[in-house]
Formats: structure tokens, sequence, C-alpha cells
């Protein structure tokens, strides 16, 4: 359920005190990369460092990993495994202690600050997800998530629907063009990085 939206007047980053929750998934295996994401050194820092540089102004920050890894927030392992990135959603939701959690992947290392920031501007009171989307494909990664989406996902792992794109589409949401989005922050935002040598 698409939501349309109007471009509120911008603000100072820091949304007159709000709360939100960012949370980088690192539950990946890795196996086309060759190794673990998370930890591959990307110009000069681990592209998990990155990730959790970008959501500095969250309110709190974890990791969820079924692995420990060296920094300085809490790791939750999946709290119900074997839904990929799913679970790594789920997990997010229950340990959130803020409404709204910013969701990142562990080789996601241009979401930064100033992106966060422009996308909580976007929530809307009735939504329950705030995502990029280009010609009909909604980017579950990057996104913010309410809550509220907790059940829901909870369900979906139960019955074994673990499809992001089937989730979003069945809450309200707001949608965020890709390309407006890239344009102000650069084309590698959403990169899928499979491969080290994908990396600029």
């Amino acid at each position: 359920m698409k939501m349309a939206f109007s471009h509120p007047q911008e603000k100072p980053c820091i949304l007159m005190g709000m709360e939100w929750s960012g949370a980088v998934l690192a539950g990946g295996q890795s196996r086309r990369f060759g190794q673990d994401k998370a930890r591959y050194c990307y110009r000069g820092r681990p592209l998990l460092q990155w990730v959790l540089e970008g959501l500095e102004q969250a309110s709190e920050r974890f990791v969820v990993a079924n692995q420990a890894y060296p920094v300085a927030v809490p790791i939750y392992p999946d709290l119900r495994p074997g839904g990929d990135t799913l679970s790594g959603l789920h997990t997010a939701l229950a340990r959130a202690r803020c409404e709204w959690v910013a969701v990142a992947a562990c080789d996601q290392p241009f979401l930064q600050q100033d992106y966060w920031c422009y996308i909580l501007k976007r929530i809307l009171p009735e939504a329950q997800a705030v995502i990029a989307a280009s010609e009909g494909f909604l980017e579950p990664l990057g996104g913010l998530y309410h809550k509220s989406l907790e059940a829901e996902v909870a369900w979906r792992l139960e019955a074994g629907q673990l499809g992001l794109q089937a989730l979003l589409r069945s809450v309200p949401h707001v949608t965020v063009p890709k390309d407006e989005l890239e344009a102000r922050f650069g084309p590698q935002l959403f990169l899928n990085a499979n491969r080290p040598q994908d990396l600029p």
C-alpha cells in the first residue's frame, strides 16, 4: 500500500528530539564475496564500521549477527533463525527500543548520516515503512521500519513467507524515488557488493 507524500520543509538533522534506532544486519554467509563482508577492510575501515558510523545520530545502535564482531555496540543473534534477511529484520524490530528502526546491511557503506536524516523526514503518521523504490522494485535495506511490524514479520517467518517485497507491499509505506536519492547521495548508495571488486 504505497502512500503519497509531499516534501516537508527542510529541518535540522536532529528531528526535534525524535528518537530512532539503528540496526545493521550482518547475518549473511558472504559465500560469493569469499570472506566475511562485515570484516572486509574498505578504505581503511571494516565495512561494518562504515555502516555504524552512518547511524551515529540514532538513539541506539546495534548489530544483528550470529557471531561476535569487535564493535562497541550490542550484537544480537537471530531470534528466529532460518529466514535470511527477514530473520534479521524481525530481530531488529524486537530488540529496538525506539518506534522507528533504520535497517541497513553490513555492506552498505554509502548510507551515511545525511542519507538517514533525509529519509527520516519522509515519515508519515500512518506509515509502517519508508523505503527507496525504482521501477516497481522496493529497496528493503537502507529503509525505515516501524516497530509495529514485528508481529507481521514474525507471522511471515512462521508461515515461511520470506519475501521482503511481499511484506512491504502489504503494509502502509512511503516510497522515495531511488533516482532522487542517488542524485543527492551518489550512485553507489544501494550497491550490492557480491565481490570485493564491486566496491568502488
